[in-house]
């Protein structure tokens, strides 16, 4: 089975996670970059992730070095912001067709995250949703319990996109 984990990560929690979970998913990982970056320290890191994420930005990613049509299971990862995934993830979902694909949602966050998933699922519109799982700020908090959880995730996952 092929398998991709597709993420944005600021802060580098969410890029935690996802190369724990292609480690344990024997997966190739992608990183959206975006072509102009966004402040990441800061009053102004707050300001214009709010910014983009009220707005609706679909900001402009540099070239993407794989093909998620290419895969079975594409787990796609994303700090919460706002209540919802970021804007290099709307340019993702928008400019990529992930229909008929199993995936894998991933969200990391500070705060609640009860609304990320079913936004995701709706600007996926058409693939199939295997499972979902969140990690509170996995970089400060039980970083080794939050590992462990995404490894044994990941597997199931793995089990769940085999079983499709």
């Amino acid at each position: 089975m092929n398998i991709l984990v597709v993420f944005y990560s600021m802060d580098g929690n969410t890029k935690l996670i996802a190369e724990n979970i292609a480690k344990a998913a024997d997966a190739d990982i992608m990183e959206l970059k975006l072509k102009k970056d966004t402040p990441t320290g800061g009053f102004m890191k707050y300001f214009r992730a709010g910014l983009a994420v009220m707005t609706k930005q679909r900001p402009e990613l540099l070239p993407l070095d794989r093909d998620p049509r290419e895969y079975d299971l594409v787990f796609i990862g994303s700090p919460v912001w706002g209540g919802t995934y970021t804007p290099a993830l709307r340019t993702f979902f928008t400019t990529r067709d992930l229909s008929d694909k199993n995936i894998a949602l991933f969200c990391c966050r500070g705060g609640t995250s009860d609304k990320i998933f079913g936004k995701m699922k709706r600007a996926l519109v058409s693939g199939r949703v295997l499972g979902e799982t969140g990690f509170r700020e996995p970089k400060k908090n039980n970083t080794e319990d939050n590992i462990k959880k995404a490894v044994e995730w990941a597997r199931k996952m793995v089990e769940a996109g085999q079983g499709a």
